[in-house]
């Protein structure tokens, strides 16, 4: 019986779940095929481009995106298990995160990546990015270890967000969903 399409709620910094290394994936059936599918919806309405399992509460090794540069804009892609062949070059860019909502700075990542994956059926795969979908394979991999976007700054930068989301908790203008 397929289950019906619904919205998660996003897990928000400090919420302990996005500190803890996931699980690998071990069972390609339903119940993650809907997942799967919830996690786009998530995704898609909170108009992010990437999601991972521990943002919305589950400790497993997997994310979709959607670097919106395919056909209509709309390029989906589910990656189960990642481990990362190459990595080369260096990138700086700005990143923010659905799990701190409102925060942006600029992270360094490599700028090509080769990535061994698995998909939604238990099929291994591999792919090559570059540029930005390198940089969101990266940054949704780091959730899968425990590790925010903000883990990746110079002290004083990643110590100034959490000081402003710290603010933002206290003034009642940030929820911190657990």
């Amino acid at each position: 019986m397929k289950g019906f399409v619904m919205i998660l709620e996003i897990k928000t910094f400090p919420s302990e779940i996005l500190r803890k290394k996931a699980e690998e994936v071990t069972e390609f059936n339903e119940e993650l095929h809907l997942l799967l599918d919830n996690m786009f919806e998530t995704m898609y309405q909170a108009k992010g481009i990437g999601l991972a399992a521990p943002q919305v509460g589950v400790s497993k090794r997997f994310f979709v995106l959607d670097d919106m540069s395919g056909a209509e804009n709309k390029n989906p892609m589910e990656i189960i298990n990642p481990v990362f062949l190459e990595k080369e070059g260096e990138i700086l860019e700005e990143e923010g995160c659905l799990s701190i909502p409102g925060e942006y700075a600029y992270v360094k990542r490599y700028m090509n990546v080769k990535v061994k994956y698995q998909d939604r059926f238990g099929n291994e795969k591999i792919i090559e990015a570059t540029d930005r979908l390198s940089r969101i394979l990266q940054h949704e991999s780091d959730h899968l270890d425990g590790t925010l976007f903000i883990d990746r700054l110079p002290n004083t930068k990643r110590e100034t967000i959490k000081k402003h989301v710290k603010k933002r908790i206290n003034q009642g203008d940030y929820q911190v969903n657990q």
